[in-house]
């Protein structure tokens, strides 16, 4: 069966979405609304297919079986609720809702009308994540023991990415992209055993001619399974993410900046031959992971094949395994809890900047102390 898909927002991440969907050998794009009328006539134009500016009115008119949610995160609940009333399978860009509060809801419409409702958390779909699942999955590490990420070289808080919206947020672009990094722990390491373990810190290092709350975060949670999971985000001009993923029998190392995985397990310290093998096994598992990229990306550019595209492209893969869950009634690969973790650790490191912005600010007592 293919779906009857129609992408609402015609922003930045819209055109993801729709060239993905385009094409998407199991979709077939037939709309976009946005609230701008000529930004919308200029997709479909591109896209040849039809114009809306009317949520309500596409819905009337089109026969759909999913959509994609790509407007500002403070409309998401209200689209989403009338796909679900519609029994409209939803795909909402990330992050899910505008709060905890809301996420929760979304759930429950969810449960309620027994709808399909997933979140785009991309990022999880690369190919050096899905390499590490892989691995974790396979017992290559053993059983799995914590998960540590660093984030360095996210964007700055006036970066100009998305739009004005997005510098609403405490944390302007640096915020808009936080999730990014927050579901991918999630994903690898699992969620934490309750709101209560999450623990979090934030600063600002640097002045902007706008109000921010934070451009450096970290935080940490422990899983049901004993998992500890951390993350350290800033904001800064060089690129370096690695995830390092421990467990009882190795562990795993991704470049993300290179998407390659490294795998070590062996006793690195037991010679000095074995202290050598550890540069020798980091050096190979970059070079692997590179020559692995370049076949991919030489065999995108002989033939634009559907394979060849998802393989390279998050988005196109996440569609790709969404769209095979909801033709087979299984569940949907990123469900809306991972988004509702997600936020609850946005939440956590909104306090801090709030705490901090407190301290700063408590007034003299009357005797001038």
């Amino acid at each position: 069966m293919t779906l009857e898909t129609a992408v609402v927002g015609g922003g930045v991440v819209s055109d993801y979405h729709l060239s993905g969907l385009e094409q998407c050998p199991e979709t077939n794009l037939v709309a976009i609304c946005d609230l701008d009328e000529s930004r919308a006539r200029e997709k479909a134009t591109e896209y040849d297919i039809n114009a809306y500016a009317d949520f309500e009115g596409m819905l009337a008119r089109e026969s759909l079986d999913w959509i994609h949610l790509c407007t500002p995160v403070g409309t998401h609940l209200e689209l989403a609720r009338m796909a679900i009333e519609d029994g409209i399978p939803v795909l909402i860009e990330k992050p899910v809702t505008e709060s905890v509060e809301e996420a929760q809801e979304l759930e429950r419409l969810a449960e309620e009308h027994d709808a399909t409702v997933s979140v785009v958390h991309n990022h999880n779909f690369s190919p050096a994540m899905r390499k590490a699942r892989t691995y974790i999955e396979n017992g290559t590490i053993g059983e799995l023991r914590s998960v540590d990420l660093l984030y360095a070289g996210e964007t700055f808080p006036d970066d100009v990415r998305r739009g004005a919206w997005a510098f609403e947020l405490p944390g302007g672009e640096f915020e808009e992209g936080l999730p990014h990094p927050i579901y991918m722990v999630l994903n690898l390491g699992g969620y934490p055993s309750s709101p209560e373990s999450i623990q979090a810190s934030s600063s600002l290092k640097h002045d902007y001619k706008q109000e921010f709350d934070y451009d450096s975060v970290q935080f940490h949670y422990t899983t049901d399974d004993g998992v500890l999971c951390s993350g350290t985000v800033v904001a800064s001009d060089v690129p370096h993410k690695t995830i390092q993923i421990h467990g009882d029998r190795g562990s795993l190392e991704i470049d993300v900046v290179s998407q390659s995985v490294t795998v070590l397990d062996r006793d690195y310290q037991a010679s000095p031959k074995n202290r050598a093998m550890a540069n020798v096994d980091h050096i190979l598992g970059r070079i692997r992971g590179t020559a692995e990229n370049l076949v991919a990306v030489a065999r995108r550019s002989i033939d634009e094949d559907w394979e060849s595209v998802r393989n390279l492209d998050s988005h196109s893969y996440q569609f790709s395994e969404e769209v095979e869950a909801i033709q087979r009634g299984d569940s949907m690969p990123v469900p809306v809890t991972e988004g509702t973790w997600t936020l609850r650790i946005m939440e956590a490191i909104r306090e801090t900047a709030d705490d901090a912005d407190e301290e700063q600010t408590v007034p003299l007592s009357t005797d001038g102390t």
